[in-house]
């Protein structure tokens, strides 16, 4: 488990390292005046003594961390930012706790349905336990990538592109919106906690038929297009031809026994429902 550690200040170290340096200096002067080889081996003693202080004096910026290890043996990471020192003997790695953005590659997979898409994402992440990125995957950056895509592709295939029914109430890529993101969100979050990694945010950015049934799915949806625009248009024109029969009776305007009624609803459904616009015969006569 990961275990937070407060070290000694690194202004005190480097003070006690500089004293050492000018007592080496000092000892040196004494050694030279005395011609004492007692004097040079302390003066040796001191330096290396200032040297091994200067060793074990880090900084941490902020949002960086160090993990902190003893001959193989975890001791602890540093994650407050500063001057700090300690043991020299420690191994200390450096790890950044600042937020990385994956652009996922765009994917070619089978739907649920098994139609060929392509679907890429984007994912926001960062190391939360310092301990499990360290110590429990090989290269981190290599496994967060290798998992959000799996997470990815398992995704797609889990869901329909689109819905072709049009009469389900099934989640799909295209229209599941926040709720599709959610569901991979919670999946990276799943996968990526055994390294330590808190997914900030995942959103698909990308998502699209694969170019081979792209004109034919293309097609269909213009299709449907003009299906739900005809339906659209005939439901106005039967409103209309039936306001239009209630006002002429309702006014008293002209009496239309059924045969003709018949007509006048053929003609202004014709009229109202055409695709380009009608030619008018004027009637001149009665009637009847």
């Amino acid at each position: 488990m990961e275990k937070i550690v407060k070290p000694t200040s690194g202004y005190l170290a480097i003070a006690l390292g500089l004293l050492l340096l000018i007592l080496t200096g000092f000892t040196i002067y004494l050694g030279a005046i005395n011609r004492a080889p007692v004097y040079f081996f302390g003066a040796f003693v001191l330096f290396i003594a200032a040297m091994f202080i200067f060793k074990g004096i880090l900084i941490v910026h902020p949002n960086h961390s160090r993990v902190l290890n003893f001959f193989g043996k975890y001791v602890g990471s540093i994650k407050d930012n500063g001057l700090f020192f300690v043991n020299p003997l420690f191994t200390a790695s450096k790890m950044s706790l600042r937020s990385e953005n994956l652009q996922g590659q765009t994917l070619k997979v089978n739907d649920k349905m098994g139609n060929p898409i392509e679907i890429g994402a984007v994912i926001v992440w960062k190391i939360g336990d310092t301990y499990k990125a360290a110590y429990d995957v090989e290269r981190i950056f290599d496994y967060v990538r290798a998992q959000s895509e799996a997470a990815v592709r398992h995704l797609a295939v889990s869901f329909a592109y689109d819905d072709l029914e049009d009469d389900t109430a099934e989640i799909t890529l295209r229209n599941g919106g926040d709720e599709v993101n959610h569901i991979l969100e919670a999946e990276l979050t799943e996968r990526l906690s055994k390294a330590g990694i808190v997914v900030q945010e995942a959103r698909i950015s990308h998502l699209a038929y694969a170019a081979e049934i792209a004109g034919a799915m293309l097609q269909r949806q213009q299709a449907a297009a003009i299906v739900a625009a005809r339906a659209k248009i005939v439901d106005g024109a039967v409103g209309m031809v039936d306001m239009a029969l209630k006002k002429l009776s309702a006014e008293n305007i002209v009496e239309l026994d059924d045969e003709r009624k018949a007509a006048m609803v053929s003609n202004l459904m014709v009229v109202l429902c055409g695709e380009k616009a009608a030619q008018p015969i004027v009637n001149a006569g009665s009637l009847y």
